[in-house]
């Protein structure tokens, strides 16, 4: 038994010196969730939220959310495809990511290398399976939509301009008494325009006219409309007398809303008025001295030259708005005009930088195409004349206060052909304002008037 003793003694007290130090427990390793192979895509919800309104410098950065319904966490492939707003191929982003089970995990899809300044598309997709497709810009401000004008340009404008003083306007007010205010009276204007063309009849335009009755001279907004689609039975809008602050004008130009309409549908227009231009953007295309814009353009003038003849009008502070065709005719009117403009607010305007609008959508591409097939032109004849009518020619003539939108998904008047007048202008930084609204189409951004209307009050 001492014997015993004895060794076992020397044993654990040879462990203590660590002579032989006796086998530890495994350390614990990091646990890993099981990723299910198979998962249940009912139970997974993609979506690709706004950030930064879509707009970046240099790089994009796309944000992908991903919420996983399963018990277990799932494996996912998750691509995003980049092109120009042409439809050329940029880049491709692939990748796999792991979402543990019920939870949600948002992630930014970046390229590797700046891209140009432009607009772009990107098609986002998770696990084969498409979430959303978007147009998106980077740098739009840094985008280069170069002037295109002829060397008789000014001289073209010039012509047109001289013509419409030749017209004797013969304006005549019928007071919409329905309508009027004590504030401010509300009348239908007619009177005349430039013809078809450098000889003819003039054209007679309509439009409704608001009038301070204070005796006192006001800002005056001149105000402009989109193409007419509404269809020549339907009512074109008639304000109301309202308040006081500004004098106004709603201009109808030629062949379209209070010219194009039977006899009453609308407030104060007793006789028939009639469309004789059929599809507007074709009439007379090719022809820069007969050209519908040409004419429409004109009308615009002459709306300024009716204001500058009330007592209530004062000159000095003079504003445009519109949206669509009513956007480009803003752009006209100040470019054109013989009043400088205090500020202008164009909304997804038409009309801008055509040999890059006609490769984005597919109107009025088409109409002029085919057009211009039928009088035998080259691409190029037909962008030399349309260069005539381009916002972003007219542009370089505009120093006035601007502020403008578009909607990054618009597929009438793309963002594109929004930039390249604003691009333009000689209006200085400080001036100069711009909208983008991410999801929105061919529409008004939300609170569109009161951000126009609060732009130009402060400039008055």
């Amino acid at each position: 038994m001492k014997k015993l003793y004895i060794f076992t003694l020397m044993v654990v007290m040879l462990g203590a010196c660590g002579c032989e130090k006796p086998q530890s427990p495994v350390d614990p390793q990091p646990y890993e969730e099981p990723v299910m192979v198979n998962p249940d895509m009912s139970l997974i919800t993609s979506s690709v939220p706004v950030t930064d309104n879509w707009i970046w410098s240099g790089k994009p950065a796309i944000t992908i959310r991903i919420e996983n319904k399963n018990d277990s966490a799932v494996k996912l492939d998750t691509k995003v495809k980049i092109t120009t707003d042409t439809k050329s191929n940029v880049v491709t982003l692939t990748d796999t990511v792991i979402v543990s089970a019920r939870s949600v995990k948002e992630f930014v899809v970046k390229t590797d290398e700046d891209i140009d300044p432009g607009f772009y598309r990107a098609a986002c997709y998770v696990h084969g399976k498409t979430v959303r497709n978007f147009c998106f810009g980077i740098d739009p401000f840094d985008i280069v939509s170069a002037p295109d004008k002829q060397t008789d340009y000014d001289q073209f404008w010039q012509t047109a301009k001289d013509q419409l003083a030749e017209v004797d306007m013969k304006a005549t007010l019928k007071e919409i008494t329905e309508r009027s205010s004590a504030k401010r009276k509300v009348y239908l204007v007619e009177m005349y325009s430039v013809p078809d063309g450098l000889t003819g009849a003039p054209v007679k335009i309509r439009g409704y006219y608001l009038e301070p009755q204070d005796g006192a001279q006001h800002p005056v907004i001149l105000h402009f409309y989109g193409y007419d689609t509404q269809g020549s039975k339907s009512k074109c809008e008639c304000p109301y007398g309202g308040s006081s602050e500004y004098a106004e004008f709603y201009l109808s130009h030629r062949g379209q809303y209070l010219n194009n309409r039977p006899a009453g549908t609308n407030p104060g227009v007793d006789e028939e008025t009639v469309n004789i231009y059929g599809d507007w953007f074709a009439y007379n295309f090719g022809d820069k001295d007969s050209y519908y814009y040409r004419g429409a353009f004109m009308d615009c003038v002459q709306a300024v030259r009716f204001m500058a003849t009330r007592e209530t009008s004062d000159m000095t502070h003079l504003f445009a708005e519109g949206s669509s065709q009513g956007g480009a005719l803003s752009y006209a009117c100040a470019a054109l005009s013989d009043y400088p403009f205090t500020a202008l607010a164009p909304n997804v305007a038409f009309l801008g930088d055509f040999p890059d609008y006609f490769k984005i959508v597919g109107w009025p591409a088409e109409t002029a195409k085919k057009e211009a097939k039928k009088k035998g032109m080259t691409d190029e004849e037909m962008y030399t004349f349309l260069s005539y009518f381009d916002t972003k020619n007219l542009a370089t003539r505009i120093s006035a206060a601007v502020l403008a939108s578009s909607g990054l998904q618009d597929g009438t008047c793309p963002p594109h052909t929004n930039i390249a007048p604003f691009n333009n202008l000689r209006t200085p930084e400080a001036d100069k304002e711009y909208i983008f609204a991410p999801e929105m189409q061919h529409d008004f951004p939300a609170g569109w008037v009161s951000k126009w209307n609060n732009f130009f009050k402060a400039r008055m």
